[in-house]
């Protein structure tokens, strides 16, 4: 397998410092986030908000030849772009694309409906594969290949749910991100299930944790609970059997890092990650 970070985990690097990290810890690609931010509400940088290691979609198309030899210049290579676009806006998500087959690399986040319970799901999911073949169709054209990620709060928090959509297209055209830090917060289901389910759309991996813990005492006397981020070593995902699942289905893809948590600090984090996740891909392919 090879690995990448996606620099939404990056806030504090600018994408110059970011490559350099990268190259001197060991990692083999960079997912950039491109997205037209918001500056961050203190000044500081942030994962949302005044993010340094963070391209703007407005000038994409124009900045990809200057990423494209920053990434390769650090002997770095680009597995996917991270864009923030709908699928309900056409317009972004062909530029996203543009910018993507210009700097060469073969696959883009384009995502799918928010879904909180208050409209009919079925609804809700049948407008977005419609206006998804309308990606698919320009993806296609584009050379490139449309991602839907399995996320909490969204119409695909599980494969499975993911699986189901994605089946309306074309695998060439259109995969699934599998994240199984999100999935603890919505939409666990045993890995090899979700990944067999997946099937030909699997297309990239991201990899964080995440754990739930109590919140509040709500009137009635029971408990609320939330999921937050987690350190790899710490939280729900259990990194062993993700790793022997994805050996079980044959995947030898990109792993992309989008650690959230802020116990170590950065350089420490970016470097230690990869150290620990190498070790137990190690472990289970001796097993």
């Amino acid at each position: 397998m090879r690995y990448a970070v996606f620099t939404v985990s990056l806030p504090d690097y600018t994408p110059e410092q970011a490559v350099q990290a990268l190259r001197a810890a060991g990692y083999d690609g960079v997912e950039w986030r491109v997205t037209d931010q918001s500056p961050s509400a203190d000044g500081r940088p942030g994962f949302w908000s005044g993010n340094r290691c963070t391209w703007p979609l407005r000038s994409f198309v124009e900045d990809a030849p200057r990423i494209r030899d920053l990434t390769r210049g650090a002997g770095l290579e680009v597995p996917s772009i991270a864009t923030y676009v709908g699928c309900d806006d056409l317009k972004a998500a062909e530029r996203a694309m543009e910018g993507t087959a210009r700097l060469g690399a073969p696959q883009l986040r384009v995502s799918v409906p928010g879904y909180d319970g208050r409209d009919s799901y079925l609804k809700v999911r049948d407008r977005a594969i419609g206006q998804y073949r309308d990606v698919a169709a320009l993806a296609k054209q584009h050379g490139v290949r449309a991602l839907v990620e399995i996320h909490m709060g969204n119409i695909t928090p599980s494969a499975s749910a993911a699986a189901h959509f994605v089946s309306h297209f074309d695998p060439r055209w259109v995969g699934v991100i599998h994240d199984s830090g999100n999935m603890v917060c919505e939409g666990f289901e045993h890995y090899r299930l979700g990944l067999e389910v997946l099937g030909p759309y699997l297309a990239h991996v991201h990899l964080k944790s995440a754990g739930w813990q109590p919140a509040e005492r709500r009137a009635d006397g029971s408990m609320a609970w939330r999921c937050s981020q987690r350190p790899l070593r710490e939280g729900n995902v259990d990194l062993a059997a993700l790793f022997r699942a994805l050996r079980q289905v044959g995947y030898d893809g990109w792993i992309s890092f989008e650690d959230f948590s802020t116990e170590q600090p950065l350089d420490e984090r970016v470097r230690d990650n990869l150290s620990y996740v190498k070790s137990v891909a190690d472990r289970v392919a001796a097993e």
